[in-house]
């Protein structure tokens, strides 16, 4: 017990063997992320969490390595310049500089009026911030942290998809062939006892759309399933598209 409390002592200390400890193990911990993200055709992939999960521990390592040296080598040199160096300041810029390559994965559907990316986004920001825990030796809280965000890409959708399904209010996208079946589509919709809350009608020909389509709103009778309307409305020929959002 004793031995294995000195080797993680050890390798919190700031050394070659806790460097490349770090390092790996940000490699490992970002790529296990980026994979379950891969797995669901997401825009960031293994390589892009591994690379901003090291990219955030190297930086940690670098300001650690500055401490070092501004407390030794370079200590006569900074008294006698007089500069106050604050190496944790280092951090905050991977922080910021990760909230800009999420925004790159975020997309604005404007067709559907949805948002695509926002988890993707926020799992490199997490895989980034858990680069930093990484690099600062940090190892329980890399544990902990790591499964909990593991646990929440791969998980929380199940258990997520599972309580959608059976919510009592639903949004459809649905593009058909011209305006004139609009009231087919409507009509459709009724049949299934589901009462229509709003409506947001597109006459087509725009940058999005060629053909009308309309986002509906409504509140389903019951716990009827969700796939029931999906499946109802794409029987209709009519209909080119109809999707859940």
């Amino acid at each position: 017990m004793e031995e294995l409390q000195g080797m993680i002592a050890y390798l919190e200390e700031f050394n070659f063997a806790s460097v490349i400890l770090r390092l790996f193990l940000a490699m490992v911990c970002g790529g296990l992320l980026g994979l379950e993200r891969k797995r669901k055709h997401r825009p960031a992939d293994a390589r892009t969490y591994m690379m901003v999960c090291m990219g955030a521990a190297l930086t940690m390592l670098i300001g650690e390595y500055e401490y070092n040296m501004v407390n030794s080598a370079w200590a006569e040199l900074m008294e006698e310049i007089d500069v106050n160096a604050d190496v944790s300041r280092i951090g905050a810029q991977v922080v910021n500089g990760i909230g800009f390559l999420g925004a790159g994965t975020i997309l604005i559907n404007g067709r559907k009026q949805s948002v695509k990316g926002l988890t993707t986004a926020a799992g490199l920001w997490a895989s980034g911030c858990m680069g930093l825990a990484i690099g600062v030796g940090f190892y329980e809280c890399v544990i902990i942290g790591g499964l909990l965000i593991y646990a929440a890409l791969r998980l929380l959708p199940v258990i997520e998809e599972t309580f959608i399904e059976k919510a009592p209010l639903i949004n459809i996208y649905v593009e058909f062939q011209s305006m004139d079946n609009l009231g087919e589509v409507l009509a459709r919709i009724k049949e299934q006892h589901a009462q229509i809350l709003d409506l947001d009608l597109n006459h087509g020909s725009s940058e999005f759309s060629v053909n009308p389509s309309v986002v509906v709103s409504m509140a389903l009778d019951g716990r009827l399933p969700h796939t029931r309307i999906l499946i109802a409305l794409a029987g209709l020929e009519c209909v080119h598209v109809v999707e859940e959002l």
